[in-house]
């Protein structure tokens, strides 16, 4: 069996996995795509050999799409993705799901009425051959219980269109989602402080943040948000147990000794040092949808996701540590 699908904008994480399908992917290949910016979407369809659609809704009506990928403008998320419920196909959706937690609640309501899984969101860390170790060795115990989780999300430079709370719903975003992941727990409260800022920064955005979860168990996170270090792309996840610690380590990259100095390059960006873990989420997510059941992060996680970085929010406005409530989570998830 072959799943034909769809993608809903073609930008730069459209059209990667356009590639991503086409080119890596087993048992799946793009046949039709639209965007907001015709030419562009029109010339990708013609070099891939695929339909071009005037709008979502018709690609997602269509019979020669099976399943529908959502890369499109933010705010359009929610749309397409309640448009794909409706005719009963699959829809991975990137990050995020819908732009306020009310918007993804609809989601998960319309989900619960169709009574089955149809969405998966693109939380992509949780298919990183680190951060899936990380999770077997927390659910073996052999530590022990986790106690302290210390993390950093660290970018080399941000633009000035990256703003303060972009911070936390573009970057930290990935942690909230992969932590909670990792501990099988939900957060109960949210901290935020403003460190002394680097001089690299600009007036609109407040660099570095400094987050501290508290989860339902009592396990405390604290997170590093850096988006102007300079020295590359870095990211840090250690776990502390009772009787151990264990981490990430950074990517392998071959090794240079030249002018008395010994070293490894560090990842310039996101894409060099998660490619591996994009490859993987999506056949997984074709694997799942031929066999008719979804694996991956789901609606409920995209809304949990959505409250938490709403409470992130507030708890940096107010300087207040702000607790995390959530609905009770619905059976379809459980």
């Amino acid at each position: 069996m072959s799943i034909n699908v769809g993608i809903i904008g073609t930008g730069a994480i459209g059209r990667e996995h356009i590639k991503r399908i086409n080119n890596k992917v087993q048992g799946a290949q793009v046949v039709a795509v639209t965007d907001i910016n015709a030419e562009v979407a029109k010339k990708i369809a013609k070099d891939i050999g695929a339909i071009f659609f005037e709008t979502g809704e018709e690609l997602i009506a269509s019979d020669k799409v099976d399943a529908v990928v959502v890369t499109s403008w933010d705010p359009t998320h929610e749309h397409y993705v309640l448009e794909t419920i409706k005719h009963g196909k699959y829809v991975f959706c990137e990050k995020p799901l819908a732009t306020e937690s009310e918007g993804c609640r609809r989601i998960v309501d319309a989900e619960i009425e169709y009574g089955k899984k149809l969405v998966q969101v693109g939380f992509m860390r949780r298919y990183d051959k680190g951060y899936i170790e990380l999770k077997n060795m927390i659910t073996s115990k052999k530590y022990g219980e986790p106690l302290m989780l210390h993390c950093a999300h660290r970018n080399p430079s941000a633009n000035e269109n990256y703003t303060t709370p972009m911070a936390v719903s573009q970057t930290a975003i990935h942690e909230i989602d992969v932590l909670r992941w990792l501990l099988d727990e939900d957060y109960a409260s949210v901290q935020m402080l403003l460190p002394k800022q680097t001089s690299n920064t600009h007036e609109n955005l407040k660099d570095p943040q400094f987050i501290i979860f508290e989860t339902k168990s009592g396990v405390t996170i604290d997170l590093e948000v850096f988006v102007n270090c300079r020295f590359g792309y870095d990211i840090k996840c250690d776990v502390v147990c009772e009787t151990a610690e264990f981490g990430l380590t950074d990517p392998s990259f071959t090794k240079v000794k030249a002018e008395e100095k010994n070293y490894t390059r560090i990842s310039p960006d996101w894409q060099t040092r998660f490619m591996d873990a994009y490859d993987y989420e999506f056949q997984l997510w074709i694997n799942s949808v031929i066999s008719g059941e979804l694996t991956g992060p789901t609606a409920w996680d995209g809304y949990v996701a959505s409250i938490t970085m709403a409470a992130c929010h507030e708890a940096r406005e107010t300087g207040k540590k702000v607790n995390i409530k959530l609905d009770e989570r619905p059976a379809l998830y459980c």
